[in-house]
C-alpha cells in the first residue's frame, strides 16, 4: 500500500523538516481535492482531479492509492467516469494514510 523506499528517498532528497511540511500540504490538499470530487455530482472534473491525486500520491509513495487514481483517470478519460469507483479510491486513501502515519512514528 505503501512504496517506502520512495518515501525515505523524498526525505532524503528534502530533508526531515521539509518532509513533513511536504506531507502536511499534500494531506490538506487530497482531502480538499476528495470535497471537490464528491460535489461535482456529474464527475465532469474527475479525471483532472485524479489525475493531480495520482501524481501527489506517487511521489509520496501512496502506490495503492496512485494506482487506483490512475485506473479512474484512464476510465474517465474513455468516458466512463460513472463506472469510477469512488468509495474505493476514498478508502485507499484513508487506510494509506493510516498506514503512513503509524509508520513515520516508528520510524522517527
Amino acid at each position: 500500500m505503501i512504496h517506502w523506499p520512495r518515501v525515505q528517498q523524498l526525505r532524503d532528497e528534502v530533508g526531515a523538516d521539509e518532509f513533513d511540511e511536504v506531507v502536511r500540504i499534500f494531506l490538506e490538499e487530497v482531502e480538499e481535492v476528495i470535497g471537490r470530487i464528491k460535489a461535482d455530482t456529474g464527475r465532469t472534473g474527475l479525471e483532472q482531479n485524479l489525475h493531480f491525486l495520482k501524481g501527489g500520491a506517487a511521489s509520496l509513495g501512496f502506490q495503492s492509492f496512485a494506482d487506483l487514481c490512475q485506473d479512474g483517470e484512464l476510465r474517465a478519460a474513455a468516458g466512463s467516469a460513472q463506472a469510477v469507483d469512488l468509495d474505493a479510491i476514498f478508502e485507499a486513501f484513508r487506510q494509506s494514510r493510516l498506514l503512513f502515519q503509524t509508520g513515520l512514528q516508528q520510524n522517527s
